[in-house]
């Protein structure tokens, strides 16, 4: 029983020679868009304000500080992990031009057992991290609708998931028994009872869906259905919007602080190191996207000179845009008072240009809409390669004859987000996503590390710098930001992981192309 099998890139199509039925259309500029869509999007527009003010549970517990102004410099930390895990990833996917990212870059590296664990971690990446930006995504959505006439709201049980909504309900029940509420405080709680009085229930649990989220994901499903092309098109409309929008926030948010003389930067870091540390964590997933630009390799017109390429100037990009974006945001608002779901928006009605804010909104829709697009994208393309490679059933990697997408992917990717918009809460899908992702990042640059001992004369177009201090320095950051995340988080992921082994012993191994065509060349 070798569970270890290595599959190097001449194995298949994935070593960038044709033979997969996707078109090779993008360059290093469409993946630079493709990586700057992933990135800005949920990250600045809303889990900034956790990074800022710190997480709470629902009865106001604190679990994690959070940084302050001081978040410019979670940001940078962060940056700093994330480029050196991109600088391995620049490195071994010019080597490995495989659609399936960290999947079949550990598949090269280490073998058929740790490339499986890794696939179906990279599913709580991409496929739920796109829940967290959904719900993101309808927050603002609805902001925007509220902006446009007051009269134009959602019913309250089509935009929350059931746990949230449940939660809500039972703390607002609470506060009505309580004696030490205020009189303003039970007067909202009543409020928000009258809002859920007529939703069914099953026992304690409030049924409620999350329709926008839900419907964004669908719609989405649909255009990348239709083609890569078009879908990189979308996506560099969106991007150019968003990154009009960034702009002309920090431009307004400096001018705000010049003109008034004035900025809420002190205290800087009030929580400390601590805090600071923190936020990184936190702002992990601002930066979670940028691997996502590999995932598009075998449709790309030269991988192995445009991938290093798109990853890094990406990343480069979206950090200082976040760095002036958060100096502009706690430089106009107290951080203490940034605690709304949509903070840059609200940011905006702070400054006076409550007119803007909800144009600013529109545009954060846009902005959420673009990473949606390229997760999801990512998501597919995984789950077509595991498919490729026995690894999952058939059906995942067949190709559309028209659209020349894989469409069965597209669909079920799609399905499985939108319906767990509804029964997972935001935090529990960012959290997810955060250890799930440095988990694949710590892979990656250990397979790096790992095929320069195993394959050291192998062509490398983009070699890491600083070797092996790079990759260790990777490995190294990762890890400090893990220990920075909740314990829950670990628990979630080794209850993942342990299904997705059961999935593997009891589909993949038996039906794993690689495997066989050992088995036949042994004569077994």
């Amino acid at each position: 029983m070798n569970l270890f099998l290595r599959k190097l890139a001449t194995d298949s199509v994935e070593a960038g020679h044709g033979g997969s039925g996707l078109k090779r259309t993008l360059t290093a500029v469409d993946l630079t868009l493709l990586g700057i869509g992933a990135i800005i999007g949920a990250g600045l527009f809303s889990s900034i304000k956790e990074m800022i003010v710190g997480r709470f549970a629902a009865d106001g517990t604190l679990m994690m500080h959070g940084a302050g102004p001081a978040v410019m410099v979670s940001y940078a930390v962060t940056a700093l992990a994330c480029g050196f895990a991109a600088l391995c990833y620049a490195e071994i996917s010019a080597m490995v031009p495989a659609s399936g990212s960290a999947y079949s870059y550990s598949y090269a590296a280490f073998g058929e057992l740790i490339a499986w664990i890794i696939g179906w971690d990279l599913i709580i990446e991409y496929a739920i991290g796109n829940v967290y930006v959904a719900q993101s995504w309808a927050d603002y959505f609805q902001t925007f609708l509220h902006g446009l006439n007051a009269a134009w709201t959602i019913p309250v049980w089509l935009t929350k998931d059931f746990q949230s909504a449940t939660g809500a309900v039972h703390a607002a029940q609470q506060m009505m028994t309580s004696g030490t509420a205020t009189l303003a405080d039970k007067d909202s709680a009543n409020a928000l009872l009258a809002q859920w009085e007529h939703v069914p229930r099953i026992g304690e649990w409030v049924l409620s869906i999350n329709l926008p989220a839900m419907s964004i994901t669908l719609a989405l499903t649909v255009l990348l259905f239709l083609g890569i092309r078009e879908s990189a098109r979308a996506n560099a409309i969106m991007v150019v919007l968003k990154l009009a929008l960034v702009g002309i926030f920090i431009g307004l948010g400096f001018w705000t602080i010049l003109h008034k003389g004035e900025n809420h930067w002190t205290p800087f870091a009030p929580n400390g190191k601590q805090g600071i540390w923190q936020g990184a964590a936190l702002g992990f997933f601002s930066y979670i996207g940028f691997d996502a630009v590999s995932t598009a390799s075998e449709e790309c017109k030269n991988p192995q000179r445009d991938l290093p390429r798109g990853l890094i100037a990406s990343l480069l990009i979206c950090t200082v845009l976040y760095i002036l974006t958060a100096a502009a945001l706690t430089g106009v608002v107290p951080y203490e008072l940034i605690k709304t779901n949509d903070p840059l928006a609200k940011a905006m009605e702070f400054m006076g240009y409550s007119n803007f804010a909800t144009i600013f909104a529109f545009g954060a829709v846009i902005a959420m809409t673009a990473v949606l697009l390229v997760f999801q994208l990512g998501q597919t393309r995984i789950f077509m390669v595991m498919a490729r490679d026995g690894l999952l059933p058939k059906m995942f990697a067949k190709i559309h004859a028209k659209h020349q997408t894989p469409h069965i992917s597209t669909w079920v990717t799609g399905g499985i987000v939108a319906l767990s918009c509804s029964l997972l809460t935001p935090d529990q899908a960012i959290g997810l996503c955060n250890i799930g992702t440095l988990f694949a990042f710590i892979l990656v640059a250990l397979g790096v590390i790992v095929l320069r001992v195993r394959e050291p004369d192998r062509p490398r177009p983009f070699r890491v710098p600083l070797y092996p201090l790079t990759p260790v320095l990777a490995i190294l950051a990762c890890l400090g930001l893990i220990a920075g995340l909740e314990l829950s988080n670990w628990l979630r992921l080794v209850i993942w992981l342990a299904i997705g082994l059961c999935v593997y012993f009891a589909y993949g191994y038996r039906n794993s192309v690689l495997r066989r065509r050992e088995n036949a060349a042994r004569g077994g």
